[in-house]
């Protein structure tokens, strides 16, 4: 019991008397015993405590077992972002701790009185004897936490996949965001140049042109839309470029000079061009025609974007279905790379988040995996979303495949498929590595881990007939996952 838990009374059960026996009569798990045989709980705590008294703590070690003879509880967790939702109720009748004790793992959840409650307390030794002691009771203990196991394992990993598809949707907006925001800009401006074209082009209905300066409207046009991306430019050639062209145009009374030199100059345009243009348009005429130039390249510009932003949207769609449904229906081919470059555009955000190098090495022939089983991406998103827990701010990720022949079995050769997924972060505690892929085992904080994430990710290999091997020490941490590339 946690230290600050308040205990109103607290006294050893020196013999179980009637009123006491009438109490235990109401346990199932004690409700087949003798009264003789009641004596293996003499000399346990009886205690009593407060409505709303914290029994026991989520994250804490627990070294009691408690039977409630009278009151109720509520079981609660807290995620890892505070909030606190209750699990289930205990009333009265009901025993609970034996999970704890019998696996030695930190409490995963916290237990609170909801009403007065009067409780059985039996430390270590002392549950131990009665599960010596009572065969009957240890068969009732032992049925209860396997119910209880099999019940929390199943609501854990519904939380985990309820977590990924948190992690998904939250990658999703912020993936989705870039793009259509981007989008949406550019479809705004260039309504306006689309506005301002059609105004250039009632005052040009104005103009009566010379057969000179209808060849350079029409050259001005071919060469702008020749230039399929902005030019190529290193900051200093590209600054000195736009300068020189707007105090030209400064000199030839243009207005928008310092407005319209970054897009002239992005295909090309130079004073000296200019210079050529402004042979066969004089005065107001001259100012017209390049405002006219500069919309239509900035137009054309505008329109690349879009498609660029749209192109994005849908590969993350790609990547979306790639990722839901790998795995999915019968026999399969998949291609290893694309499944970890659909996962890593998912958890886009969260490298960008924390600024993290991400290096990449994928094999370029790689052969593809054949193979019925499924969750193949959970093995990706949950070494990547730890590596990317475990390093600093700037850190370093690297995702490195490549094909080896397997030594494993000479009667069986075939190939493997060989992913590692290293990092740079403060490494797994030495203390922890042998643990790491038990179940419900975590060394994140209270509420932030739950433990099963790589568990899960040793289950899914060993599906394919893989392994997962790692390694860590502080500033390095690999993990290496090697699948046969045919799976039965």
């Amino acid at each position: 019991m946690s230290e600050q838990t308040q205990i109103v009374q607290n006294h050893v059960v020196e013999s179980v008397g009637a009123e006491l026996t009438a109490l235990l009569r109401k346990v199932p798990i004690l409700s087949s015993l003798k009264d003789d045989e009641l004596h293996c709980l003499e000399g346990v705590q009886e205690i009593h405590i407060d409505k709303d008294e914290v029994i026991v703590r989520q994250g804490e070690i627990s070294h009691y077992f408690w039977i409630l003879l009278d009151g109720e509880l509520r079981v609660s967790q807290k995620t890892a972002e505070q909030h606190e939702y209750t699990m289930a109720k205990i009333e009265s009748g009901n025993t609970f701790g034996e999970l704890a004790l019998l696996t030695t793992v930190p409490n995963l959840s916290s237990v609170q009185a909801t009403s007065p409650s009067h409780l059985l307390q039996l430390d270590d030794e002392q549950f131990w004897n009665l599960m010596t002691s009572c065969p009957q009771v240890r068969k009732a203990i032992l049925g209860n936490m396997a119910y209880r196991f099999q019940k929390l394992q199943s609501t854990t990993v519904q939380q985990e996949k309820m977590a990924s598809l948190g992690t998904l949707a939250a990658g999703l907006m912020h993936e989705l965001n870039n793009p259509g925001a981007a989008a949406r800009r550019a479809a705004s401006q260039l309504r306006e140049n689309l506005l301002r074209l059609h105004e250039i082009s009632l005052k040009f209905k104005e103009r009566d042109f010379t057969s000179e300066q209808k060849h350079c409207m029409f050259d001005l046009q071919k060469h702008a839309l020749a230039v399929k991306q902005p030019l190529m430019m290193n900051s200093l050639d590209q600054s000195d470029a736009e300068e020189a062209l707007a105090e030209w145009m400064e000199s030839a009374n243009i207005e928008n000079a310092w407005k319209m030199a970054p897009t002239l100059v992005s295909i090309g345009m130079s004073a000296a061009e200019l210079e050529r243009v402004r042979n066969d348009f004089d005065g107001p005429l001259l100012g017209e025609a390049l405002s006219w130039l500069e919309a239509l390249v900035s137009s054309m510009q505008l329109v690349g974007t879009i498609e660029e932003s749209i192109g994005r949207v849908t590969d993350l769609v790609q990547a979306v279905k790639s990722y839901a449904y790998e795995g999915k229906g019968q026999r399969q081919t998949i291609d290893i790379n694309n499944s970890i470059h659909a996962t890593l555009i998912i958890l886009g955000h969260k490298l960008r988040e924390k600024e993290i190098v991400l290096e990449k090495s994928f094999a370029a022939d790689l052969p593809p995996l054949h193979s019925e089983c499924t969750g193949l991406n959970q093995i990706w998103t949950n070494l990547l979303d730890n590596a990317i827990d475990a390093v600093p701010q700037h850190g370093r990720i690297s995702v490195h495949t490549w094909a080896e022949q397997s030594t494993a079995d000479p009667k069986n050769p075939h190939t493997d498929l060989c992913i590692s997924v290293s990092d740079n972060g403060s490494g797994i505690p030495l203390e922890s590595q042998e643990h790491i892929f038990d179940p419900f085992y975590t060394t994140k904080p209270v509420g932030v881990g739950t433990g099963i994430g790589l568990g899960i990710v040793q289950r899914i290999v060993e599906q394919y007939n893989g392994i997962i091997r790692f390694s860590s020490e502080p500033g390095n941490t690999k993990f290496v996952v090697r699948l046969p590339s045919d799976s039965e």
